[in-house]
């Protein structure tokens, strides 16, 4: 049996109990290392599973899948992913896989960042489309999933923004020459996220197009959502290009325009004092 599990958003007791059941009993236990992140790393959580456990990276699980899937149809093995397992993609391919080899599988969800972010106090059905912000770099710098974030505040919808996460990634010049070497993890925070969009902003003015959002457009910035330490700040999308959130991981919320006054006395609770 291929197990799908779920370890939540903070450290190691956000595993379920029926996880932790599962991972203590199964052969082989992968921890997906690069969609996302705990507060604690993997020492940590071998000790509180009483596991030892096999980093998957993205080439393994991306290109290497067999080997997470060998001699699963007569043993267990656990893939442990942090937040819920489907909050991406490559988690779904690997179900597919086993599906096609006649392995059986199981999911044992947990809380992700998708649901997660109710704690800033927005109403969850009023999101829309989440989008994902990456890095820009020198050469490349798209903007496209700015018309998402257009289409929702039409529909009067919050956007959860997902900042970019760079895990063992190869500079062009070693790729190209195959070398393994890996360059240090970036995270992107909200101050960068928030700057790359008023660039957005400020490109579609100079091309006489109306932006979805501007300078003055009420954001809301997260930070280690589930940890003892998160932080939550509500302020303009400009404030948020210096608000001091801390360490990672980020995510960035574009709210929908008009909030129902619940969720406006909620956010007030994490409003940025206007001289900050």
């Amino acid at each position: 049996m291929l197990y799908l599990i779920g370890l939540g958003l903070g450290d190691a007791k956000d595993i379920t109990v029926k996880g932790l059941e599962v991972v203590r009993r199964c052969s082989r236990v992968y921890l997906e290392a690069y969609t996302s992140v705990l507060t604690v790393g993997k020492e940590a959580l071998e000790e509180f599973y009483g596991r030892k456990l096999i980093l998957a990276d993205r080439e393994e699980v991306e290109q290497e899948a067999d080997n997470i899937l060998k001699d699963a149809d007569i043993s267990d093995v656990a893939f442990l992913v942090v937040g819920d397992p489907f909050g991406a993609t490559t988690h779904s391919d690997l179900v597919l896989r086993a599906t096609k080899l006649g392995i059986p599988y199981r999911v044992i969800h947990n809380a992700s960042i998708m649901n997660a972010v109710g704690c800033c106090g927005l109403q969850l059905y009023k999101f829309g489309e989440i989008v994902s912000i990456v890095f820009w770099t020198d050469t490349w710098r798209p903007e496209s999933f700015f018309d998402k974030v257009k289409k929702n505040r039409q529909n009067g919808m919050h956007t959860l923004c997902l900042l970019d996460i760079k895990v063992k990634e190869q500079s062009l010049e070693n790729l190209i020459k195959g070398r393994k070497i890996y360059e240090p993890p970036r995270y992107m925070n909200v101050n960068q996220a928030a700057q790359q969009l008023l660039e957005i902003v400020q490109n579609q003015r100079k091309r006489g197009e109306e932006p979805a959002i501007t300078e003055e457009t009420l954001c809301v910035g997260l930070a280690r959502v589930g940890a003892e330490d998160q932080k939550i700040a509500a302020g303009t999308l400009q404030q948020m290009c210096t608000v001091d959130l801390g360490e990672p991981l980020h995510s960035l919320i574009i709210t929908g325009g008009s909030l129902h006054p619940l969720e406006m006395e909620m956010l007030s609770l994490f409003s940025i004092p206007e001289n900050s």
